[in-house]
């Protein structure tokens, strides 16, 4: 059997498998696949193919992070239909000086911060969830 078909047969369970998982990494990987049977099929060596399909497969990989980083992008963590915690209300009991508390939220503790355009010295009462950062809250004062 040729080179170029083992190639292709790969890209192929790639195609395959990628369709199960819904994911477009395998996607990557067998265009990279695709592209070394294609110059398996030229008559280049067997380390040019395995060149080119780790670069094709490692530049798709890269592109498909960087553009999913930006769409998640900034904003989403105060995009209420991403986060359903938004608009939810805590009770604080007190601030520290960095303008950090812990609350307790859905039946555990939660690290929190006050939100930059809130004044200090913070109040303990009722605050709504405006953001989240990882896995802290951003709490502003209930209007």
């Amino acid at each position: 059997m040729q080179d170029y078909w083992i190639w292709w047969g790969a890209a192929v369970l790639c195609v395959v498998f990628e369709i199960v998982t819904g994911t477009f990494y395998l996607l990557v990987l067998a265009i990279g696949l695709a592209a070394a049977g294609l110059l398996a099929y030229t008559g280049s060596g067997f380390a040019t193919q395995l060149i080119a399909a780790a670069v094709f497969a490692v530049a798709g990989w890269g592109l498909i992070r960087k553009f999913s980083r930006s769409k998640r992008g900034l904003g989403q963590s105060k995009d209420p239909n991403l986060l359903l915690d938004i608009g939810s209300s805590v009770q604080v009991a007190h601030w520290s000086s960095e303008r950090r508390t812990q609350v307790q939220y859905r039946g555990a503790n939660w690290e929190a911060e006050l939100a930059n355009d809130e004044a200090l010295p913070a109040q303990a009462g009722e605050y709504l969830i405006t953001g989240i950062e990882g896995n802290r809250l951003i709490l502003s004062r209930k209007s």
